[in-house]
Order: C-alpha cells, then structure tokens, then sequence
C-alpha cells in the first residue's frame, strides 16, 4: 500500500509539481465547485495509477490540481464508497494520496438526508461529529505504520479550530450555518423510517453513505479535517417523499453559490493562520 502511495503521487507530480496546501473531496452534486478553481490541471482517476474509477452518476472521478484564493487545493471531484463493492482501502486510497502530495488540510463535502427537523433541503451543515454505522473501517488489518499509529485518537475527528473558521466565513457572507453530528451508512439503499427514529435516538442530525472512512483515515494520517453537509432532502420519516438521487444533485445545485463562496472564503482563511 506504502509503496502503491508513493506511485501514485509521482505519476500526479510528474504532470504538475505542486505541494497542495488543502484537499477537498466533492460530494454528490458537488462538483461544480471546480469552476472556481485557478489554472486547472485536471487528471482524470483513470490516469491515475491504482486509483479507481467512480461509478456513481455526480461523481465525475477526475483530480483536479489548481490554486483558489491563492491556495493550491488538490479536489477530488468526486468519490469512492464501499457500497460500490469496493474494499475500505481502496475508498480512502485518493486521500491517502493527497496526503502522501502533502495537504495539511483535508475538507469532506457531501449530500446528506436531515434527521434535525431544524433543518431543511438546502441547509448547511458543520460535520461537528460522526457516528460509524457502516460495520467497516478502513483501518482493519495490519497498521501500515508509515501513515500512522494502530489507535488514532479520534476526540477531534473533525477540527475544532477549522470549524470556528467555517463559522467565521458563514457569518461574513450573511449565511445561517448549523452544525450536527452526521451518521455515516453503509447503503445503497436510503434508510427506513424506523433506522431514522434510531440515528435521531443516538444523535445524529444527518445521514449518508460516506465521509467517515475517509475522515478516520485522515485521521490516521494526523491532517486537519473539515467536514460540511449539504442538506439535498429530509430522511425518511422526517419527510413522506420518495427519495430519488436526482432530486439530491438538483438540490445540490442549488446551493451551489453558498457553498463555494463558503468554502473560498475558508480556504483563505486557513491559509492565513498557516502562513
């Protein structure tokens, strides 16, 4: 895996020799953020050695290396998820090789259904928590000790100090962010009524099917995570509507102009307190 990393991130460098400062990784719907980025250098995943290709419509699987507000960002337009059939490994593979680029910042994005009814489709969300209820974790197995320690502590699983930042950010642009704890799912399927009562019993104010392998294995690694949710729907129970992917990157959509100016601003303010 170690060596794998490492040929990874030649093969990215040999097209553009940058250290990227912050790693985003687009959720579902997500990927229009791209259009902000400064002198684009996209790498499509299949060019990519050992990275895999997405397989979900939303995720157009490219990298895209760049620079916004004068950072230089590593995106990954798209993600990997284990209800693809794929093993844990290979879903947090890409920010592992970010990592292996550099980044000291990681930020998660994704398309999540409300559990808060203080929520409401198109809302957004600091990832203050995260409860693991996909039954994996991507570090089983023998600890690649290169990455980082067998127990990674994870009681700030998603930074205190970026999520002020994000706060900050959200309060100069007059936008009303909250923040909650997301439950991350195995899927494909949307959740039944009856496991949203749970998730909300257990605390958790959003629901989807990713972020968390990858945040653990940032984690691991000792980078600083963000996470923001995009509320597309109301989980079900919350809402009587049938749940539709469509519907989720439509919704998506529509927040577009929050979201990127959102994360610009924070993304510059993350430089500054690195400078």
């Amino acid at each position: 895996m170690y060596e794998r990393l490492g040929t990874s991130a030649k093969y990215v460098q040999s097209i553009r020799n940058v250290t990227p400062q912050v790693g985003i990784v687009l959720g579902s719907g997500l990927g229009a953020f791209i259009d902000c980025i400064d002198n684009a250098c996209i790498i499509p995943y299949s060019d990519i050695p050992f990275f895999r290709n997405t397989t979900v419509e939303g995720h157009e699987g490219r990298l895209i290396l760049g620079n916004t507000m004068g950072v230089e960002v590593a995106v990954l337009q798209g993600r990997l998820h284990a209800y693809e059939g794929l093993p844990m490994e290979e879903v947090v593979f890409p920010v592992r090789v970010l990592a292996t680029l550099g980044i000291e910042t990681l930020i998660l994005t994704n398309a999540a259904g409300g559990i808060n009814e203080n929520f409401s489709p198109g809302t957004l969300v600091q990832i203050k928590d995260h409860i693991n209820f996909m039954g994996k974790n991507p570090l089983i197995g023998p600890n690649i000790n290169e990455l980082g320690p067998r127990f990674p502590d994870m009681t700030h699983a998603y930074s205190p100090k970026l999520g002020a930042l994000l706060h900050e950010s959200a309060k100069e642009i007059n936008l009303n962010l909250h923040e909650g704890v997301y439950a991350g799912v195995l899927g494909p399927t949307y959740e039944t009524p009856a496991e949203v009562r749970m998730l909300k019993t257990l605390g958790a104010d959003m629901v989807g099917m990713s972020t968390v392998p990858e945040s653990i294995a940032a984690n691991h690694l000792g980078l600083n995570v963000m996470g923001v949710s995009c509320i597309t729907n109301m989980a079900a129970g919350i809402s009587n509507t049938a749940l539709k992917h469509e519907d989720i990157k439509q919704q998506a959509l529509k927040i577009m102009s929050d979201f990127v100016e959102l994360l610009k601003l924070t993304i510059y303010k993350i430089h500054q307190i690195n400078k």
